[in-house]
């Protein structure tokens, strides 16, 4: 049974900063084959400890939400203000062994519906090419690609997908 609720509590930004090292060994090891020095995309998209995960995502405009599979971490995803009109998703992650289950695809629904409680308009999202799983559900919920909206070190530019899609005030479901 899965279950998606917001991270509140200190045992729950310490699940969550294990899901997102996890996640970022995976994307360092998933860089090399685009010949991207690991280091760099630990520096520059993995460096946040448990303690700058709840600093950042305790805010009430940036939910950081949790998926259990029958009470184990399986996943998590953020959504935090990025500027006046626009929000970003971020530490979109489903652990290896819970994938195939759908819970990528309800992290996404319920970040969607958090969303829709804001006052911005559109979601902005940065991911690469080398995740691939990742951009088709995007892709299914609507998001296109867009400019880059952040400087990113040349070194991993040929990998970088830029996306956004506006906010509904209503349910999305795929």
């Amino acid at each position: 049974m899965l279950s998606i609720s917001r991270a509140c509590t200190a045992e729950d930004f310490t699940i969550s900063g294990e899901l997102c090292r996890s996640f970022g060994a995976w994307d360092a090891e998933a860089c090399r084959a685009y010949d991207i020095p690991s280091e760099v995309v630990a520096t520059f998209f993995h460096s946040e400890d448990n303690e700058a995960l709840a600093a950042k995502y305790s805010q009430a405009d940036a939910p950081l939400l949790l998926a259990r599979w029958h009470g184990e971490p399986a996943g998590c995803i953020a959504l935090a203000p990025f500027d006046e009109g626009a929000a970003e998703i971020h530490k979109f992650y489903v652990d290896s062994a819970f994938r195939g289950r759908g819970i990528g695809k309800a992290l996404l629904q319920a970040i969607l519906a958090e969303a829709s409680k804001g006052p911005r308009s559109m979601l902005l999202l940065h991911t690469t090419v080398y995740m691939k799983s990742a951009v088709s559900l995007y892709e299914a919920f609507g998001f296109t690609p867009c400019p880059p909206f952040r400087d990113i070190p040349e070194a991993i530019k040929h990998t970088e997908v830029f996306m956004k899609r506006p906010i509904e005030r209503h349910s999305f479901i795929v």
